[in-house]
């Protein structure tokens, strides 16, 4: 989900409650909307890398989808 709101120097700002630190701004809403989701792209690659650093090799990897 997404909170978009114009900014006050002009543009817009989006920021996603479910990703901390998640935020986006641009001079239109598609705009900050697409910087929010490189913002969230780069967070949760982050936070993947991060977790997976120093795991031992037979750990058991597996994607649970949420439909």
């Amino acid at each position: 989900m997404a909170i978009i709101e114009p900014a006050p120097e002009g543009g817009y700002w989006a920021i996603c409650p479910e990703v901390p630190g998640a935020n986006g701004q641009g001079e239109t809403i598609d705009g900050a909307k697409e910087n929010l989701r490189q913002a969230i792209q780069l967070i949760l690659q982050d936070r993947r890398e991060d977790i997976l650093r120093g795991l031992p090799e037979d750990v058991i990897e597996e994607k649970i989808v949420i439909g």
